[in-house]
């Protein structure tokens, strides 16, 4: 297991290299170019200047989250192979700089939803939260909740451009259907995947998230069936996964340690964070600690164990500690993530110790 961090760059982020370089056993930093839209041009020369500061700290460059798809590929329009031949081209960029796995999604208008940044926990720290009852039929109000809770940082899925074109959005993906949206990935790997196995980087699909149509927008990355079918729709060992146990933990139907033995070699990366579901749908974002939420961590840290996963794992959102929110990107403050890396190596060394954990 390859312990990774996401960093967001230099002046995009308030936890610098110095800051993540002490905490043990992370060996990897996850990074992109956070200011380029889906479906621009990645510069080698920008490409270069990050993977540069990374590894002057002894940092790995290997993940990169996300390189973004471009709508009108999601929709199937005919201006989508300019945009694939462009992704195309950052991968093979990418491969230049020792990039192994490129994290992206397939979700329609939304990377992610939640409806507040800020929920307070009993604790007192605060964290994501989703209130199912607040989903209505007009996003207009969440997204302008999410982006007033961001603050001064971009949020990817996020960018307020984009979102300054909601209803048209909304319009285009009208007659996109579950089905439509899966040929239309389909499309996109045959397309990118010979290229991948070309430069050796592995494309590894984030679920969606939360786990469940919203706003009437289709859903294919969700559930064992929906990724067996995106799995066997391109069977080769490129075409792979970000296992994410928070997303697939939003809906309590799936089994994650069964998944993770189930897809373990097509696990290419693993975000693992956990989340507290309550019986009328809303789930908040809890400590990594098996026992805070409905995520067993302990069991899915085992399944990856006792499979010899040798992926890369990161710890994904935290709550907000301390105060940290007031300077931090929602979801990634220092401090609570910091306390997910030490519990998911605790975790792990407990087992490569035989001593099991639960």
């Amino acid at each position: 297991m390859n312990m990774t961090w996401r960093w967001y760059g230099e002046n995009n982020d308030n936890i610098t290299l110095d800051h993540i370089r002490q905490i043990p056993g992370v060996m990897g930093i996850v990074w992109s170019l956070h200011d380029k839209v889906a479906g621009e041009v990645w510069e080698m020369e920008r490409i270069q200047e990050v993977a540069d500061q990374i590894t002057s700290k002894g940092f790995s460059t290997a993940v990169v989250e996300s390189v973004n798809v471009h709508d009108d590929i999601k929709i199937g329009l005919p201006s989508r192979d300019q945009y694939i031949d462009i992704y195309i081209d950052t991968i093979r960029k990418l491969a230049k700089v020792g990039v192994k796995v490129i994290c992206y999604n397939f979700m329609p208008v939304f990377d992610w939803t939640r409806t507040e940044l800020y929920k307070e926990l009993p604790d007192g720290s605060n964290a994501l939260f989703y209130e199912k009852a607040a989903i209505t039929d007009d996003p207009r109000q969440m997204v302008d909740r999410i982006l007033e809770g961001a603050g001064k940082f971009t949020m990817p899925g996020w960018e307020p451009e984009r979102l300054a074109r909601l209803d048209e959005l909304f319009a285009a993906y009208a007659d996109v259907t579950e089905d439509k949206l899966f040929g239309n990935l389909k499309y996109f790997l045959e397309r990118i995947i010979p290229v991948c196995e070309e430069v050796d980087i592995k494309m590894a699909i984030h679920p969606d998230d939360p786990a469940w149509p919203i706003f009437g927008l289709p859903r294919i990355v969700r559930s064992r069936e929906t990724i067996q079918r995106i799995l066997d729709a391109v069977n080769s060992p490129y075409n792979g996964l970000t296992f994410c146990t928070g997303s697939l933990g939003s809906n309590p139907e799936n089994d994650l340690p069964a998944m993770i033995r189930e897809f373990h070699n097509r696990i290419h990366f693993a975000h693992i964070r956990n989340v507290k579901v309550f019986e009328n749908g809303d789930f908040i974002e809890v400590s990594h600690r098996g026992k805070d939420g409905s995520v067993d961590v302990p069991e899915v840290v085992r399944a990856y164990y006792e499979n010899g996963y040798q992926g890369y794992v990161r710890p994904d959102h935290g709550r907000h500690l301390w105060g940290e929110e007031k300077n931090c990107r929602p979801g990634y403050g220092l401090y609570d993530r910091a306390l997910g890396v030490m519990y998911l190596l605790g975790v792990w060394d407990s087992l490569a110790q035989g001593k099991g954990v639960k």
